[in-house]
């Protein structure tokens, strides 16, 4: 089944097959099982243990707190997505006029340079935190105004990696 997850700002694609999941392209191995009498889960994501709660808050919105530090995410079914695509532009919001970081880490690459036109979806750049590489999307078609970071650079969460054009 294929799924968009929308976290902070960025559009993650996502493809369960049993025990395999794609994630932004990149493929992993995840079992997810409960704490029985807590509101903890116990993912196993290729080989390595991690606990986190997991709270519904209703039509594909989920609370998720990964070493207690709470995420909201959207998650949105093929059907969903179908149905989110054919509303007009003018339901649709729009795109923030900066790409932000969504976690400490490490950019790897900057796939885009300012002027350039880039389409919903399209990798922007590619930062490593906890040892996976995570590619950051438009969230919209966008223009590329400036690049506020480079390959090798430290980032911490918020910090912004790229400005749009409005």
């Amino acid at each position: 089944m294929r799924y968009a997850v929308l976290l902070d700002g960025q559009v993650i694609e996502v493809e369960v097959d049993g025990d395999r999941v794609t994630v932004a392209g990149e493929m992993h191995t995840a079992t997810l099982g409960s704490i029985p009498g807590t509101p903890l889960r116990l993912l196993l994501l290729d080989g390595r243990p991690t606990t986190l709660s997991v709270e519904s808050l209703g039509r594909g919105r989920w609370a998720l707190a990964p070493g207690g530090e709470r995420r909201e995410v959207e998650v949105l079914d093929e059907r969903a997505l179908h149905i989110r695509s054919l509303t007009s532009n003018s339901d649709r919001p729009r795109a923030s006029p900066v790409l932000k970081a969504p976690m400490p880490g490490l950019v790897l690459r900057v796939q885009v340079i300012p002027g350039q036109a880039v389409d919903a979806g399209a990798g922007l750049v590619v930062l490593e935190a906890m040892k996976m590489e995570n590619e950051l999307k438009a969230p919209g078609q966008v223009v590329v105004k400036a690049v506020r970071v480079q390959p090798g650079e430290a980032v911490e969460k918020g910090q912004v990696l790229l400005e749009f054009e409005s």
